[in-house]
């Protein structure tokens, strides 16, 4: 082998470490209840894992991945602030053996807010009108069929038709609307849209259904998520989202029963409230 062939071989490995550690993440800097990632960040000690979280948590850290380096560890790390400030992830973190996490060192980030100084909630969304399917005349003449169908049903075939025809005709209930999202959700195709979509109607729903919207948002989720009826479909949603390998085999039809009893068309989710003065120190 030539001496240009023998070098080539060895800058091959160091070649493709520096293109893995350009694509790695470093995010320190996100907004409230914007998810961020560090990738590739090696620190001592035996493995870590996240600290438990609790609904006075003010940072919710995710191990997304661990790999072993040398004699120690390295980790892909998710993180969300739920309220604004400084924070030092190291704080969150805790070792699997027990061990203590003195030497930890600092993991600085920055969570800022969008919202106005002194403003404790969301503003409304502007609302959109929905897509037309058709014009009044062609909605003129399908009624006026679907009467004459009915008439021919009622007169002719019983009751079997007439139970068809009602069951056609049934209106959307919550458990529709949800499905095409939850679908897209699991096929990992949705977009940042139908993932905050998806959240928002499962949230207002159950803060309405469970009585939460005294409290805030945070503390609302941490409910829900642990609610045995209500958390079902959320945390299914959180592991198809925040897992590395979620899980492939769910039942659709027993993860949205809870929607069937209400109209999508009857239901609007209110604007999720946040926190009072009071609550937010």
């Amino acid at each position: 082998m030539s001496s240009l062939g023998r070098i080539i071989r060895c800058l091959l490995p160091l070649l493709a470490t520096a293109m893995l550690a350009a694509q790695a993440r470093n995010e320190r800097t996100a907004s409230v209840g914007m998810r961020a990632r560090i990738d590739e960040i090696v620190l001592p000690g035996t493995e870590l894992a996240a600290a438990p979280t609790t609904t006075k948590a003010k940072v919710v850290v995710r191990v997304l991945a661990v790999r072993a380096h040398g004699d120690r560890f390295r980790y892909d790390l998710e993180w969300t602030g739920l309220e604004p400030g400084d924070y030092d992830l190291a704080k969150f973190l805790t070792r699997v053996d027990g061990s203590p996490t003195d030497a930890l060192p600092a993991l600085p980030v920055t969570v800022s807010s969008t919202l106005k100084k002194g403003t404790y909630e969301p503003s409304d969304p502007a609302p959109v009108a929905p897509d037309r399917i058709g014009g009044y005349r062609l909605q003129q003449i399908a009624v006026g069929v679907v009467w004459l169908l009915g008439l021919l049903a009622i007169l002719f075939v019983g009751r079997k038709w007439r139970h068809q025809v009602a069951a056609a005709t049934r209106k959307p209930t919550l458990a529709d609307r949800l499905r095409p999202l939850v679908e897209a959700v699991a096929a990992g195709c949705a977009d940042d849209a139908q993932k905050a979509e998806l959240e928002r109607l499962l949230v207002a729903f159950w803060r309405a259904r469970l009585d939460l919207r005294t409290v805030t948002a945070a503390a609302a989720i941490a409910a829900i998520r642990q609610h045995a009826e209500a958390g079902a479909l959320l945390r299914q949603v959180e592991s198809w989202l925040h897992m590395p390998v979620p899980p492939a085999s769910f039942d659709v039809a027993a993860l949205l029963a809870p929607y069937r009893a209400v109209s999508a068309e009857d239901f609007e989710p209110p604007t999720l409230s946040a926190a009072r003065p009071a609550e937010a120190t």
